[in-house]
């Protein structure tokens, strides 16, 4: 696996200690600088280049909406991850806007962020379940499901597991629901991804809605 190259991002130096003690312990994961604020980021990217960004929101001098905007604007190859303790929804679409594509709150686990940093860095998107729960509360209400047979040449089983995917259900409950293993729904989700040209979740999530397949 590739080696991924980090910078962190937070005005809080326990956050950072620990973050960046938590990250060198993960196999492929290189921390290549901390930044307490906007700014000081800006320039750890300019300086190293790194994969991606893993950014707080809320700093002083230039906030993680500001910083996050000129990052992907001069540097459009690193991404960048939110990892903030705030989940609001003016500040998530903001972030989003400015083009960061994972967003986690900050009582996610060891394993919630080197998954969103994989995802992240491999041009997938990575968001929370309540944050997708969030931005689909936020989609216009009472458009109807389509009829007749699903489009795309999805199966039906397929269908079902695309709309569970767009409730913001994670593999675990998605294979809980269904009665099936996760290895199970990883592969029907790997097939409708192929099907409907969706490269992650996110890009599935819209498509759902695009074509009337969730409410």
């Amino acid at each position: 696996m590739t080696t991924i190259r980090v910078v962190i991002a937070d005005d809080q130096r326990v956050i950072r200690d620990g973050m960046k003690l938590m990250l060198t312990l993960m196999d492929n994961i290189d921390v290549v600088g901390v930044a307490s604020d906007g700014d000081e980021a800006i320039a750890l990217v300019a300086e190293h280049d790194p994969d991606v960004v893993l950014m707080d929101l809320r700093m002083p001098r230039c906030d993680g909406v500001t910083a996050t905007r000129a990052i992907r604007a001069d540097h459009p190859r690193t991404q960048i991850v939110v990892l903030t303790t705030f989940a609001e929804n003016n500040e998530m679409l903001a972030a989003l806007r400015a083009g960061a594509r994972g967003y986690l709150t900050k009582d996610a686990d060891a394993d919630q962020v080197v998954q969103a940093l994989r995802r992240v860095a491999s041009g997938q998107a990575d968001l929370a379940p309540e944050v997708q729960n969030r931005l689909l509360d936020m989609l216009p209400p009472d458009r109807p499901l389509r009829d007749g047979p699903p489009p795309d040449g999805l199966t039906d089983r397929e269908l079902e597991v695309l709309q569970l995917v767009a409730t913001g259900m994670s593999n675990a409950d998605i294979a809980t629901q269904l009665v099936v293993s996760e290895a199970t729904v990883k592969t029907h989700i790997n097939h409708l991804f192929a099907k409907t040209g969706a490269r992650d979740r996110a890009q599935a999530v819209a498509y759902a809605y695009r074509n009337g397949l969730a409410l």
